[in-house]
């Protein structure tokens, strides 16, 4: 039977595994959203996890606040992105910092 800590653990191990790769890569903007969409992810277990632990569906509909405010997130960083590589021709995080109109 899963049990309460086995999602916790999963979204720990989700979570951390997003830090890392904020830390270890931060040349690529692509992998810096995905990353971000990870952490999301693992708090969305978490919610989850407590609502069905407790009985309260309030946090299963607090999740679909987060993935429509993900997805719109998705939506404009793509776009961001598709805009500053056809005006620099990269996606590399420390040629980007110099952003002057």
């Amino acid at each position: 039977m899963i049990t309460l800590g086995h999602y916790l653990a999963l979204a720990a191990v989700l979570f951390c595994i997003a830090v890392a790769g904020i830390f270890i890569n931060r040349k690529n903007v692509i992998v810096l959203l995905m990353c971000i969409e990870l952490m999301l992810l693992s708090v969305n277990i978490n919610f989850v996890a407590f609502s069905r632990f407790l009985g309260d569906p309030s946090g299963q509909v607090f999740v679909f606040f987060i993935l429509t405010v993900a997805a719109a997130e998705a939506a404009i960083g793509l776009a961001i992105l598709v805009t500053l590589f056809r005006s620099r021709r990269t996606i590399n995080v420390a040629e980007l910092d110099s952003l002057k109109g």
